[in-house]
């Protein structure tokens, strides 16, 4: 059982500086920016735990499953994102190359170019297996051979990625999330995989990880949280939603454990806010519900994140600029140590 300093800090393994501390702020990772130099101008500044932006909208090579498809014989990427399969040429054993000058890591490319004297805990993120499997079914890829492909690019990429971030930024932890959005459907009848083998694949992903970072999993959508936890991410990141309250009790044991949450509280879909009286009073809320069934009120907010709901790269600038400063002013509250009072108690 981890220790209560261990818990409160969100550390990589074998690493006792720049620790992460409960409430700082983080984004999910796509920006809507065009320019590399104003995506990144705005990742250096907008949060506590700074993130590597990717860009969608500057060229659909950004955009996740093309960004992991670098490098794979056999799939073409179109100019707007779709897939070419030649089956002929798929093949779940051959090596995948990953080329940091590709366009599909331009934004990667651009933060490790200008940030090389940070120092401190920094963020990136890579879609998981499941999510780029099912990308690959969709397109005509056999379901057994998709994720054998998926698996070995998400393990290949992302251990090629944290070689060059460690040589680019050898003062920062780092934190890798892998993006799930297809997670959430797991539970349905009728999906690809079965849960168990779903969250086998997942948390083979995470072990190339988490031996040398903070492993994590996003999943914007509302995702079984027993089988999330199921596959061993030290943090989970997710919309602040109030159906989370129904898994107490798995979250409980999570944050016991020494896991962390990056609480998704500010909207990115629906009605943006102009302020974040709303999102605080909706997070508030949602913690008392949790507290209320069981959830410790000091290790929700010391092994909290806070984050927008999902990523920015569809939104325009201004927006995205505007969803960052709430999220700052949310961070700023849950480390007030007042504010953070008031749920504890239920008020």
């Amino acid at each position: 059982m981890p220790t209560e300093t261990d818990r409160r800090h969100l550390a990589a393994p074998g690493r006792e500086s720049s620790r992460v501390q409960g409430g700082m702020s983080m984004a999910v990772g796509s920006l809507p920016h065009r320019s590399v130099a104003a995506a990144v101008a705005l990742s250096m500044s907008s949060t506590d735990i700074v993130t590597i932006p990717s860009l969608p909208k500057r060229s659909p090579a950004e955009s996740m499953i093309a960004q992991a498809l670098v490098g794979l014989d056999g799939v073409t990427v179109g100019q707007y994102g779709s897939l070419a399969i030649d089956l002929a040429r798929i093949d779940p054993l051959a090596a995948v190359r990953t080329d940091l000058e590709h366009d599909a890591f331009a934004g990667f490319r651009g933060f490790l170019a200008a940030a090389g004297d940070l120092v401190g805990p920094v963020k990136w993120q890579f879609v998981g297996p499941i999510t780029l499997g099912l990308a690959l079914q969709r397109a005509g890829v056999p379901a057994s051979t998709a994720f054998d492909v998926a698996v070995r690019a998400v393990r290949a990429h992302t251990q090629h990625l944290l070689d060059l971030v460690a040589e680019a930024l050898p003062n920062c932890d780092q934190i890798v999330v892998l993006d799930e959005p297809e997670f959430g459907a797991v539970m349905e009848p009728g999906f690809a995989l079965a849960p168990d083998v779903a969250v086998d694949l997942l948390s083979g992903a995470l072990a190339v990880i988490e031996s040398v970072a903070v492993a994590g999993v996003h999943c914007c959508s509302e995702a079984d949280l027993s089988s999330l936890i199921a596959a061993g991410p030290r943090l989970l990141s997710l919309p602040a939603h109030t159906s989370m309250v129904e898994s107490a009790g798995y979250l409980q044991r999570f944050l016991e454990s020494g896991g962390w949450i990056a609480w998704g509280a500010v909207a990115t879909s629906g009605p943006a806010p102009h302020s974040a009286e709303r999102p605080w009073k909706q997070l508030c809320a949602l913690w008392c519900q949790l507290v209320e069934r069981g959830c410790d009120p000091a290790l929700l907010r010391q092994q909290s994140l806070i984050t927008p709901e999902c990523g920015l790269g569809t939104h325009s600038t201004d927006l995205a600029e505007r969803v960052l400063l709430i999220n700052a002013e949310l961070s700023r509250r849950v480390r007030d140590q007042a504010s953070a009072t008031r749920f504890a108690f239920g008020a």
